[in-house]
């Protein structure tokens, strides 16, 4: 069977893709934005990929199935035609439920953070005790290399994401997937363009609750009053908590890369690992709940994590240069924003941090998180803000709020430049996009090498 992908190049999408290439199908693909890390993935899968959205290459890969993409939307012509041509099509959970989940006992991380995460720690952990799960990630983990793969049955790990699901099915992404085992890292408002409101993303949760037996595991966050309100509507099923509650982190040292693990009160070991922060320490205690569900030990757990090579994209050290640390990070929201400077706080001490930031989630764009942008921003002692053409607000409200310590640049060569004039050896410059921020990594990277050369 021939499968073409609409919008490809999003982190599930891609998933999607890989899962079907190696199930034996013969893929294609489309997207608007073709970016690392999950065009290179594709590419390295043989998968066609195709820039833009034009309806004539229907005709030309002539698919048995499309599958869309939520990017899609009613009035593009690739999507007119293929409704006029009666085309066979499913949504992306829709595929993965019906082809690739069914029979698998599939383990689900959802929440506003921590997902990607938490979904890679859950799967190295399985894989460490020997379990070859199958996986689907919106992240590419280190100690795999991909983000997706079928695995060996029964388990099946899946990044819950509770976006809506394509223009003909507006339910959240994770109601397809009917886990047996469910992670509810945290819940916060988010996705504002598909939610009105927290009420209306509980509702989704709760719906997503209504779908794991009773023979299953909920593995929630002890401190989330948020999620505390969703299993009120009701949970017929067990639950185990973290961060306060059965799962508990003890003796951590402030930034998060030793801990003590302890269940219902008893002490089983210690954790050292290279993750930063307490969040990324409640991500390691949901993992290690999930996965005793699944019969692994938690002595066992602690041990693969101390192996555990992070994701990228989440505080991956992109290069040093001259003294100069340049991360990437994922963070776009103002939570996930301070917890991994925090994080990286908690490790460098007085190390100068840059600050460098591209709102540019659909909800940044729409201004909701610009009273709480420069709070996030706290732990940094240099900020840089990208003030792209379609942002849709002006960033200079933030920039008042953080003093001297912010500023606004409009292109990414006034961006370049402002880094580089605040850049120092012993300096931490972290950039945190959702998206490809034009290539800025290494344009920096390569900057400072040039600079060190020429010096």
């Amino acid at each position: 069977m021939h499968i073409h992908i609409l919008g490809i190049c999003g982190t599930f999408m891609a998933g999607v893709a890989l899962l079907a290439r190696a199930a034996g199908h013969t893929v294609s693909g489309c997207d608007a934005s073709v970016y690392p890390p999950m065009s290179t993935q594709l590419a390295e899968a043989d998968i066609a990929l195709r820039e833009g959205y034009d309806p004539e290459q229907l005709a030309e890969f002539q698919p048995d199935m499309i599958v869309v993409g939520n990017v899609m939307s009613r009035g593009r012509p690739i999507i007119e035609e293929l409704l006029n041509r009666d085309w066979p099509y499913a949504s992306g959970p829709a595929w993965l439920a019906d082809h690739v989940l069914r029979g698998r006992q599939v383990m689900a991380v959802a929440g506003t953070h921590g997902k990607t995460t938490t979904s890679s720690l859950l799967a190295w952990i399985l894989e460490y005790a020997g379990l070859e799960p199958g996986f689907l990630i919106g992240g590419i983990p280190a100690n795999f290399g991909q983000s997706a793969r079928l695995g060996a049955a029964p388990f099946f790990v899946v990044e819950a994401d509770e976006y809506d699901t394509a223009f003909f099915d507006k339910r959240s992404k994770f109601v397809h997937y009917q886990p047996r085992t469910l992670i509810l890292n945290n819940l916060e408002f988010d996705h504002a363009d598909i939610f009105p409101d927290l009420a209306a993303i509980q509702r989704q949760f709760h719906h997503l609750l209504r779908t794991v037996p009773g023979s299953g595991l909920i593995v929630a966050n002890g401190q989330d009053a948020h999620l505390a309100e969703v299993l009120a509507m009701g949970c017929w099923t067990p639950v185990e908590r973290f961060g306060a509650g059965d799962w508990e982190a003890r003796a951590m040292v402030p930034d998060g890369s030793a801990f003590e693990v302890y269940f219902q009160g008893q002490r089983h070991g210690q954790v050292t690992w290279t993750q930063l922060g307490v969040h990324s320490v409640h991500n390691a205690l949901a993992a290690m709940a999930a996965a005793r569900q699944a019969g692994v030990s938690v002595a066992t757990a602690i041990e693969a994590l101390r192996d555990f090579q992070g994701v990228k994209r989440r505080l991956e050290v992109r290069g040093a240069v001259n003294g100069v640390t340049v991360y990437d990070d994922f963070a776009h929201h103002p939570t996930a924003i301070a917890a991994t400077l925090a994080g990286l706080r908690a490790r460098v001490g007085d190390q100068p941090i840059i600050a460098v930031l591209e709102p540019r989630s659909n909800t940044m764009k729409m201004g909701v998180f610009k009273d709480s942008l420069a709070p996030a921003l706290a732990d940094a002692d240099a900020v840089v803000l990208y003030q792209a053409p379609d942002l849709g607000w002006n960033l200079a409200a933030v920039v008042a709020a953080l003093g001297s310590r912010g500023q606004v640049c409009h292109t990414l060569d006034e961006t370049l430049s402002a880094i580089q004039a605040q850049a120092q050896p012993g300096t931490q410059v972290l950039i945190m996009s959702n998206g490809g921020f034009g290539g800025i990594h290494e344009r920096l990277i390569g900057t400072l090498q040039a600079t060190a050369i020429s010096t």
